[in-house]
């Protein structure tokens, strides 16, 4: 199957030479002399990998066939994750590399997508943001309330995240999956 350039859009994965790429972002360039054409921004599904790729406009590239599910974090395997299909609750090994920096928002029991082509999974895509607990970090000192002050703070994931001056142990936050930034405070 085949797509135009001309017809990207972010996330979509492409079969480029047998080699999977998931557009990370494109713009259509169209310059006052010479043809149109579109500039890409991709990354290797397997590598983790990002390259920049220019096509002409109009041109046709593979397009990947990939599945989405809906999939549950259950527990870690030596090198592995092990998910659960929500629909039929088959169970499947993600490698580490797949998983990639995700596995440092995975708590048991976290819902993501799992992405596979071909049966083979290529990617886990989690939500925008989590709510995580703060399992440890520094107390705010009185007086020390300078606005937009930070201070580090390790959370149940093990992941560190920079977050306000307020936030003390045992407290939930939201974390931006995209950026590892704190977003909020949850009750």
């Amino acid at each position: 199957m085949s797509v135009s350039t001309n017809d990207l859009k972010n996330g979509m994965t492409l079969d480029l030479d047998g080699t999977l790429f998931q557009v990370i972002e494109f713009q259509h360039v169209k310059p006052g002399k010479g043809g149109a054409f579109v500039r890409t921004k991709l990354r290797n599904v397997r590598s983790g990998a990002v390259l920049e790729r220019t096509f002409n406009a109009g041109v046709k590239v593979g397009l990947a066939i990939v599945e989405r599910k809906e999939m549950q974090f259950l527990y870690r395997d030596g090198d592995g994750f092990v998910f659960m299909d929500l629909e039929s609750y088959d169970q499947l090994t993600v490698p580490g590399a797949v998983v990639g920096e995700m596995a440092s928002y995975r708590p048991d029991g976290a819902s993501a997508k799992g992405v596979t082509h071909q049966g083979n999974p290529i990617a886990v895509e989690l939500p925008a943001s989590m709510v995580l607990a703060v399992a440890q970090t520094d107390p705010g000192v009185k007086g020390d309330r300078v606005s937009g002050a930070m201070k580090p703070a390790t959370l149940e994931t093990g992941l560190t995240v920079q977050v306000p001056l307020f936030v003390e142990e045992g407290e939930r936050i939201k974390v931006d999956t995209r950026s590892g930034g704190y977003i909020e405070r949850v009750k």
